[in-house]
């Protein structure tokens, strides 16, 4: 029986050992699709669409060839289609039967950069959710959701390439081939147990018997032989009879062995080491085969479960747009700005700043890059975007302009104050350019805002759903600093605000104590004024219902003389001389500052104080009254 045992053993051990083979072999489907793209008149650029990329599951493999640089790029299909509003593409959807079809779609307005075509290198563009350039061959990998199309192009000028493949990759996974090649050996090593336990059951049961003699069967009378001659005996027969009598002894001794089983055992013992040998192989075959196998050959047991942990709950509104950045293409735009406007502080190179700033930024920068360039003490670090983006507020629209808040802190420098940006694209073909810039003092306290795949929405200028609309911040907070308790709207700004207001007025009282020390103030007098600039302000939606709003204000200082005698002298102003040129002037001098100023501001109802959030001040220019 354990033989029969030891045969059923073996042949379900052959079927799990050859199943597990067959899986990872013959059974084995193609490890990808693939769907080749070709244009019979390239254009300077191909649009793939979204549903080309989602004709199969799966990860999506690009890959373009092709003489010289080539570029591709993905993002926002609404975002693609705006940037080659002014040109002709090439765009590819998905025909019938799954199937790509091809078509060129002509300019639907005159190129923003003038002339027959746009010439316009998509390298560079900050639409972009993520891009990549390479030579001759271009590889990479997506994963995008419907709504997300892919560019290619060369320069902008150059046809684009038309050796396009897409792969998507399947599912070949086989998690019980390993499983089923261990249990075959499992199996297998069971029979070799099996058989050799029958062997020698069977060799017990093949020792030698002890027996009783037979029975002699039934006598006759016997008739005695007659006595041999003596002569005979005496010639030399007795040797022949010895003789006989030596090979029927010999011939005794080799039943006598045959009956005692030596050599039968001998033979069991060389059978066993035959069989011990040609099992131990197909073992060892089957070790190597189940230990040779890949990850996917065996069930993946090593994802954890995840644990649920509570998170604020966001209610997405039913017509909520895209937001207009990710986090990721949110963070890769700060560092490019930042690295931009490094190299321009350091070059003092105002034409690259203008590539990333705009209105008070860019206008603060101006003027200091004239005093740097003359006055040699001014090496103060500017304030500039930090590394690391650690809120980001984009708007939720899909036109344009559009704007983004950020909150950028030092990834080496803890005790370097966090910078509040707010950064706007003007159309399509512009990159994101920064116009309010501030530093966050350590006793703000950012107000609670959405996540970024959110996004928020921009609140009116006019909103009567604030606690103080838009438009009049600014000329508010002016009207405080100018008026102080007698303001209307003492009482309305928090601490962090009114400890700004009062700086700015004492540096005012201590100009005019300047004049009285040096009896000036007979014959000149100063006054001052704080306004609001012509830069409409921008305010992105808070989740309290309230919003943070960035404006900037005019502090203007005017010193003239009282009588026509009396000239105002520069004196040791580095800053005045620098920038106007005199050392005096018979009419007086006109200083401005220009403060940039971030709030948070409450929900109308709220009895919350408006809260100042960051604040910066730049002078920008020194004028002589004419």
């Amino acid at each position: 029986m354990r033989f029969v045992w030891a045969v059923v053993a073996f042949v379900l051990a052959t079927v799990l050992i050859g199943a597990g083979i067959a899986q990872r072999t013959i059974f084995m489907g193609p490890s990808e699709q693939r769907m080749e793209l070709s244009v019979e008149e390239p254009q300077p650029y191909m649009l793939v669409d979204a549903e080309v990329l989602a004709a199969h599951p799966g990860l999506q493999t690009l890959q373009v060839r092709g003489e010289g640089e080539i570029f591709a790029a993905y993002g926002r299909t609404a975002d693609m289609k705006a940037w080659l509003s002014d040109t002709a593409y090439t765009d590819v959807t998905l025909g019938k039967g799954g199937e790509p079809a091809t078509s060129t779609v002509a300019a639907q307005q005159p190129p923003a950069g003038g002339g027959e075509t746009s010439g316009r290198n998509p390298a560079g563009s900050d639409l972009w959710l993520d891009s990549f350039v390479d030579e001759d061959t271009l590889i990479t990998e997506m994963q995008l959701t419907p709504g997300h199309s892919v560019l290619i192009a060369r320069d902008g000028v150059e046809p684009a390439p038309d050796d396009i493949l897409l792969t998507w990759g399947l599912d070949t996974r086989t998690p019980l081939a390993g499983p089923l090649m261990v249990a075959g050996g499992a199996l297998l090593l069971v029979g070799l147990v099996l058989y050799i336990l029958a062997i020698k059951h069977q060799r017990r049961g093949r020792g030698p018997l002890r027996k009783g003699p037979a029975p002699l069967p039934e006598t006759q009378p016997i008739e005695m032989p007659a006595a041999p001659r003596r002569e005979a005996i005496e010639s030399g027969d007795g040797e022949t009879a010895g003789d006989d009598a030596t090979a029927q002894g010999e011939s005794a001794d080799g039943a006598a062995d045959q009956a005692s089983g030596r050599a039968p055992r001998t033979a069991h013992r060389v059978s066993l080491r035959r069989r011990l040998a040609l099992g131990l192989p197909a073992l060892g075959l089957t070790a190597v085969l189940a230990t040779g196998c890949t990850a996917e050959s065996w069930p993946d047991l090593s994802a954890d479960t995840p644990t649920p942990t509570p998170t604020p709950t966001v209610v997405t509104p039913e017509d909520q747009k895209p937001p207009v950045v990710t986090e990721k293409q949110g963070q890769r735009i700060v560092s490019q700005i930042e690295q931009t406007v490094e190299k321009a502080d350091t070059d003092l190179d105002i034409a690259l700043a203008e590539t990333r700033l705009s209105g008070a930024a860019l206008e603060g920068r101006r003027t200091e890059y004239v005093l740097r360039d003359k006055i040699a003490e001014r090496t103060d670090p500017l304030t500039s975007p930090r590394g690391k983006v650690k809120i980001l507020l984009p708007e939720a629209t899909d036109g344009w302009p559009r704007s983004v808040l950020a909150l950028t802190v030092s990834e080496d420098d803890e005790t370097v104050p966090p910078v509040l940006l707010t950064m706007t694209q003007a159309d399509p073909w512009s990159n994101y350019r920064v116009s309010e810039m501030a530093d966050m003092p350590a006793s703000s306290e950012f107000p609670g805002v959405a996540p970024e795949w959110l996004g928020t929405t921009r609140v009116p200028d006019e909103s009567p759903f604030l606690a103080l609309a838009p438009e009049k911040v600014s000329e508010a907070f002016s009207d405080f600093v100018d008026q102080g308790d007698k303001s209307e709207y003492a009482g309305r700004f928090d601490e962090t605000a009114e400890k700004l207001a009062q700086s700015v007025r004492d540096s005012r009282a201590a100009i005019v104590q300047g004049l009285k020390d040096k009896k000036a103030d007979k014959t000149s007098k100063v006054a001052f004024d704080m306004k609001p600039t012509d830069e409409a302000p921008l305010s992105l939606a808070t989740l309290d219902s309230g919003a943070v709003v960035a404006v900037s204000v005019y502090d203007v200082e005017t010193i003239t003389p009282t009588s026509k005698d009396a000239v105002i002298r520069v004196g040791d102003n580095p800053e005045a001389s620098a920038l106007t040129g005199v050392k005096e002037s018979a009419k007086g001098f006109t200083t401005t500052y220009a403060i940039q100023l971030f709030f948070s501001v409450p929900a109308q109802g709220s009895n919350e104080q408006i809260r100042l959030l960051a604040y910066h001040q730049d002078l920008l220019s020194v004028k002589v009254i004419k």
